[in-house]
């Protein structure tokens, strides 16, 4: 039974949660591997929408373990609240494992990201202000707080005392913020400790022992592939390695375990944040995706901007992440156009470029050039083969595979969970 990781081939967004929601049913564990609470998951089940911002989608599959791995950064007071919420609904949460070395959110992260994005002014990134960057700071700086820490008060007091000494000169005489004080950040995070502490393992031999067994684990990204620190759009990024390779570090299971790697990515792009986009629309017609598609951050609630699918981001997804499949998502959307346009290239100061350009200054600058590709008109809603969709759907989605660099195994045609037209076994 294989290892597989499923991860965002776009800026974000794709539908990743139903994607690996998808799966969930025929996997034992799904581990989210990196990020925080600075993204959302929608996941439909019979017409109940969850939106999942820390959590695994795999919590809403009965029997399925889920996992928060080492290279996540975890707000306490998000996660927990999170669980309530779904308990509420009669989600069992009981299966939740929690590595003991994931980054702990303090509040004095959140402080920071808001204060320092608000400085940044016209240079800002487009954070969510949830804490993520400072915390990964603090980790790679070798000053962070891990779940481990919670349970001995004396090294959580002296690594908030350390933290403190540093951020509360950083606060008072840049920011002009009030200092925070250790007692209240202990107190804060202490709170938690108690309830926590059944989850918390090493999660690591957990997973690479249940491999053992012939088990199955998807490895969940949060963010995608544009997004990652290294290989995104530097440095309008997340803090953290979305792509394949973060699978990995993220959750301790090495390299040769991995069978299979999934990108998601919708019949078009949207992206959240600041940052280049070059197929992005000021149009009507970017405004027709933005509310044709319900292009609203799930946990933020901000409107993503809108463009046409990008090839080039495709295969420059295919080749940094080894993709084996790709799954298509919101191909309804597209619905009702005579035709629909797709990104092939670049055009840079006259400079035809066919692959994604990763100096900054050149992508800030690329320019679509598009192919124009048939449209249809029926409603494909209820479309569950391949050969159910009209010709000219098809036609769309074979030529995004070619222009892709990768068989596409699945294509999404509605929110539901059902609505999935399988043309490749995922887990085969």
């Amino acid at each position: 039974m294989p290892a597989v990781v499923v991860l965002g081939a776009q800026w974000g967004d794709e539908g990743k949660g139903k994607a690996t929601d998808q799966l969930g049913s025929r996997v034992d564990y799904v581990v989210k591997f990196n990020g925080g609470n600075n993204a959302g998951h929608t996941v439909v089940i019979d017409g109940e929408k969850y939106a999942l911002h820390l959590l695994p989608s795999g919590i809403l599959s009965p029997g399925v373990t889920p996992v928060i791995g080492n290279g996540v950064v975890v707000d306490l007071e998000v996660l927990f609240g999170e669980l309530d919420a779904i308990e509420a609904r009669g989600v069992d949460t009981s299966r939740l494992l929690v590595s003991g070395g994931a980054h702990l959110i303090a509040g004095y992260h959140r402080t920071i990201d808001k204060v320092t994005e608000r400085f940044l002014g016209k240079r800002r990134i487009g954070t969510t202000g949830r804490g993520i960057g400072p915390a990964y700071a603090d980790k790679i700086s070798r000053v962070g707080l891990r779940v481990w820490d919670l349970f001995d008060e004396h090294i959580l007091t002296q690594k908030v005392e350390g933290a403190l000494a540093q951020k509360n000169h950083l606060l008072v005489k840049v920011y002009n913020r009030r200092a925070i004080t250790v007692e209240e950040t202990v107190e804060e995070l202490l709170r938690y400790a108690d309830r926590l502490r059944p989850m918390v393992t090493d999660t690591a031999v957990v997973l690479n022992d249940a491999l053992d067994r012939g088990e199955t684990v998807l490895f969940e990204a949060g963010q995608a592939t544009m997004l990652d620190v290294d290989h995104g759009t530097y440095p309008f990024v997340t803090s953290s390695s979305a792509t394949a390779g973060g699978a990995c570090t993220g959750s301790g299971v090495g390299p040769t375990r991995i069978d299979r790697v999934v990108g998601v990515i919708k019949a078009y792009t949207t992206r959240v944040g600041e940052g280049p986009f070059p197929t992005e629309l000021f149009d009507d017609d970017g405004e027709w995706l933005r509310k044709t598609g319900g292009e609203y951050g799930t946990t933020t609630g901000r409107p993503r901007r809108c463009g046409w699918y990008d090839a080039v981001v495709a295969r420059y997804a295919s080749r940094v992440n080894g993709l084996t499949d790709l799954v298509v998502t919101k191909l309804d959307v597209l619905t009702g156009r005579e035709t629909v346009p797709v990104c092939v290239a670049y055009d840079v100061d006259g400079v035809r470029y066919d692959e994604l350009p990763t100096d900054q200054t050149l992508f800030h600058h690329a320019k679509p050039i598009y192919e124009e590709l048939p449209g249809w008109w029926e409603d494909i809603s209820g479309c569950r083969t391949f050969e159910d969709l009209p010709v000219n759907a098809q036609r769309y989605i074979e030529a995004l595979e070619q222009m892709s660099g990768c068989r596409i195994s699945a294509i999404g045609v509605g929110p539901g969970r059902e609505a999935t037209i399988s043309r490749h076994d995922l887990l085969d």
